[in-house]
């Protein structure tokens, strides 16, 4: 299984390195500035900050901003409520 894999890789790896080769300067060129561009608009995107859970629990005054719509039911099968009523 292992030698297999290992076989289909090298075939693969020949081949484009074939390709590489027989491919003009001008294609090779192309692929630079294509390279080149995809840098740039990937370093002028905004950095979006990932997801992280709270840390701490919802006090009962931002209760409503935690849970967002409230009066709709969750998926714990609660019904959620305004901040400081019961519930």
């Amino acid at each position: 299984m292992m030698g297999s894999k290992l076989a289909y890789l090298t075939l693969c790896r020949t081949i484009q390195l074939l390709v590489l080769l027989a491919r003009g300067d001008a294609a090779k060129d192309l692929e630079l500035l294509v390279l080149r561009l995809q840098l740039v608009v990937s370093a002028a995107r905004p950095h979006v900050p990932r997801w992280s859970p709270p840390t701490e629990p919802c006090s009962p005054r931002s209760a409503a901003s935690c849970q967002g719509l409230a009066g709709r039911a969750s998926s714990f099968g609660r019904r959620r409520c305004y901040a400081g009523i019961g519930g």
